[in-house]
């Protein structure tokens, strides 16, 4: 039998067991299942529009791939989530038919799952720990949370709007990124009266001004904004900590402050020409792109469109600069990346997605001059072959050059994605808030920052991270906060440094 035929065979099923009120297919049953596919958009025509990429389970497919899970009685799944999403309940739920119920369990444990079913880094967290990745493929658990959250803001009608008893605290929220809007969704529920401060004119962080809209619609992060909205909290756009406000002045207006502004400084190469008309920081690029809209020929606020595109990194940031240069007519976009594949960071769904747009990767490169004209345009890169020493601090082995190696890539412009670190405006009007060498906000076990009553989480701790390790942080800091406001949270500990991305830098 071939795979379409057995699918069709299990699609019966699934309709013979909706008569029987959904009965549990047994496990020989459900080994036979294989992981099914994310529809997609046609790779040569994604690569000129900006429509997402994905398109989402249909709901046959989505209570088709449910089956797969075991419901293993030790739910591994669980433990490699940072917001520990019950990962087993809301894919049993959809399994049996109930996706309200489904819903009702994923919302009530992430604040914003449309977000995480797409961008969440899933293949290394909870699927590398799925059971049934040890004889096969894992559940697919990040398209059955994007299929359960979907389906959730496109039926709010179904949902009641919580009404918890007002606590008469305040807290004011520095950052609507995904640290931000997590923390700011579990302290309305917990009835305080939560206002976001968000530097940009619309709120989402980096989930608007970072993520591209093929990998995130900016209207499902609208969306579950809007819930937000909905839920009480107030946020207050164009203002600026450091600026508007200075931290102090926030901690005497607001019973606790949250600190979630993340890493959003740009990190340059450092070679002789990066100061040459073209060359973009991967921030100012995506930023102008995804917010601004500067894929519109019409832009108040325009960018490059390059012929011939380099671009700097090998993370998620990279690809998703990458990827925006083809879609902005690029005929050669290609990713310099100083390493191996093997130890590209970013996720592999997009490296492979990027690879079917016509994105060229030229691995173990790395730049060491950027080249201009007469009038001071970028006019090409010249880069030299590296191969792999021993392993450096990371882990990874270390790239050394191979002497006599030099090439020059001819292009138009360069995008710089090799990484991000703080930014000193907030911490630097702060003389009481401690921060370390990297000018990462110190905090303690509980989040709480040496200034009594602010706490912090996410990149502007740990350094810059995924979205899912942020969401993580808001939700401690929400627990811990709303601990501090009714006097539970224990004397401050030690404080500890930041997180091993901001070791990294």
């Amino acid at each position: 039998m071939d795979d379409l035929s057995h699918m069709r065979e299990i699609a019966d099923t699934l309709a013979g067991r909706a008569a029987e009120k959904h009965e549990p297919l047994p496990k020989k049953e459900r080994m036979k299942i294989t992981r099914g596919a994310m529809p997609e958009q046609d790779a040569m025509a994604r690569a000129r529009n900006f429509a997402e990429v994905n398109l989402g389970y249909t709901e046959q497919l989505a209570i088709i791939e449910a089956d797969r899970c075991l419901q293993c009685p030790k739910p591994y799944c669980i433990d490699g989530c940072p917001v520990a999403v019950n990962i087993p309940n809301f894919i049993r739920l959809l399994g049996e038919g109930n996706i309200k119920a489904a819903a009702d369990s994923l919302l009530g444990d992430n604040a914003l799952p449309c977000v995480t079913g797409r961008v969440c880094p899933q293949e290394t967290q909870c699927e590398q720990v799925c059971l049934r990745a040890k004889t096969g493929t894992p559940v697919a658990i990040g398209y059955l949370e994007r299929f359960v959250a979907d389906w959730a803001i496109t039926h709010t009608d179904a949902f009641e709007r919580a009404n918890p008893a007002p606590s008469g605290k305040t807290v004011a929220i520095v950052g609507s990124g995904p640290a931000g809007l997590t923390a700011a969704g579990a302290l309305a529920k917990r009835g305080h009266k939560v206002t976001i401060f968000e530097a940009f004119h619309a709120a989402g962080g980096v989930l608007i001004y970072g993520i591209p809209e093929f990998r995130l619609p900016k209207d499902i992060v609208q969306k579950e904004v809007d819930r937000l909205v909905a839920d009480g909290v107030v946020i207050e756009p164009n203002s600026i900590i450091g600026k508007t406000y200075t931290l102090p002045e926030l901690r005497d207006k607001f019973d606790a402050v949250f600190v979630a502004v993340g890493a959003g400084l740009p990190v340059f190469m450092n070679v002789p020409g990066e100061n040459l008309k073209g060359v973009y920081s991967a921030n100012e690029y995506l930023t102008r792109v995804n917010l601004m809209g500067a894929y519109n020929p019409d832009s108040e606020t325009p960018v490059l469109r390059g012929q011939r595109v380099a671009v700097v990194g090998g993370g998620n940031v990279a690809m998703d600069s990458v990827r925006t240069a083809r879609r902005l007519g690029a005929d050669e976009a290609v990713c310099v990346y100083r390493r191996s594949r093997t130890e590209l960071p970013a996720r592999m769904e997009e490296v492979h997605h990027a690879e079917q747009e016509g994105v060229r990767f030229e691995f173990l490169t790395a730049p060491v001059e950027v080249l201009g004209d007469e009038k001071g345009w970028v006019s090409g890169l010249k880069c030299v072959r590296m191969e792999l020493g021993e392993p450096d601090a990371s882990g990874r082995r270390r790239p050394v050059e191979i002497p006599g190696s030099e090439f020059i890539f001819p292009c138009e412009m360069v995008v710089v994605a090799i990484g991000t670190k703080s930014n000193p405006l907030l911490t630097s009007t702060s003389p009481d808030l401690r921060v370390n060498k990297w000018g990462y906000i110190e905090i303690d076990d509980n989040l709480q920052t040496s200034m009594p009553g602010v706490f912090a989480g996410g990149d502007i701790v740990r350094g810059a991270a995924t979205v899912i390790l942020a969401m993580g942080d808001g939700k401690k800091a929400a627990a811990n906060i709303d601990a501090y406001l009714r006097g539970e949270l224990p004397e401050p500990v030690a404080a500890e440094t930041a997180g091993e991305g901001a070791k990294a830098h």
